[in-house]
């Protein structure tokens, strides 16, 4: 039923030059509003009101089998401006829906920088629940992705669980000292994937973006850095030293 995660789409205002921050972020062209890299685009809506991470939007090869299949789950769907939109009852609180994609868009025009330092694909995008088996039933059981870790440490104080979407990860997130709740999922962070780390951090540095130092990852050989700024408030990590799902 579902390919890939086809966009993401965050809402912030044009004005605050959010198109422009994200261009520098991903070291990319947009146009109308939109920015690819290798497996996921970025589009932006302006919103004046908010800066923040908005909705999940999959490919699939076909709505109608789609929403067949999601009707016999007990996902309420219904079609909005050529997408299919979950209810968010379904979906506890978090915007998805589904667009027919017949390929993957090639990425955008780089700006100066090499594509050796900008970015070159999404590695996961974060949905903290504060009900990790809800979640399970889900991801899993309705939207049918593929549960590839599901670990729990005390030392970071969560419990993760990683699905595995084409050449990415859904990551959901839940806080163990907070322990489990029927409240609503929070769609909430990104980690962007780059051939090297060090170039892209100067990269940004050099372009006024506020990094901190890179760091070792959790994943043994990788190393990351948290991004600051130009992100629409959208908490932001860059990863390297590893390789594609």
């Amino acid at each position: 039923m579902i390919d890939a995660l086809d966009h993401l789409t965050l809402r912030a205002s044009f004005v605050d030059g959010a198109v422009g921050a994200y261009e520098t972020l991903l070291g990319r062209r947009a146009k109308d509003g939109r920015l690819q890299v290798g497996n996921v685009g970025v589009v932006i809506e302006n919103d004046a009101s908010t800066a923040r991470l908005a909705s999940m939007v999959f490919a699939t090869p076909s709505h109608d089998k789609a929403a067949h299949l999601l009707e016999r789950r007990a996902v309420p769907t219904a079609r909005e401006d050529g997408r299919l939109v979950l209810a968010l009852d379904a979906t506890h609180g978090v915007p998805i829906a589904l667009v027919e994609r017949a390929e993957t868009a090639p990425p955008s025009p780089l700006l100066k920088s090499s594509e050796i330092a900008s970015i070159a694909a999404l590695d996961h995008v974060v949905v903290r629940t504060p009900n990790p088996e809800r979640a399970i039933a889900f991801y899993a059981g309705r939207l049918g992705l593929d549960l590839r870790l599901d670990r729990s440490n005390p030392r970071w104080g969560a419990r993760l669980l990683f699905f595995r979407c084409g050449d990415l990860v859904v990551e959901i997130a839940h806080d163990l000292k907070k322990g489990v709740s029927d409240g609503p999922d929070e769609l909430w962070g990104l980690s962007w994937r780059t051939p090297d780390v060090a170039l892209a951090n100067k990269r940004l540095k050099d372009a006024g973006v506020e990094v901190s130092a890179p760091r070792e990852g959790r994943r043994p050989g990788s190393q990351v850095f948290t991004v600051e700024s130009h992100t629409a408030n959208v908490p932001t990590i860059v990863i390297g030293g590893i390789g594609r799902w």
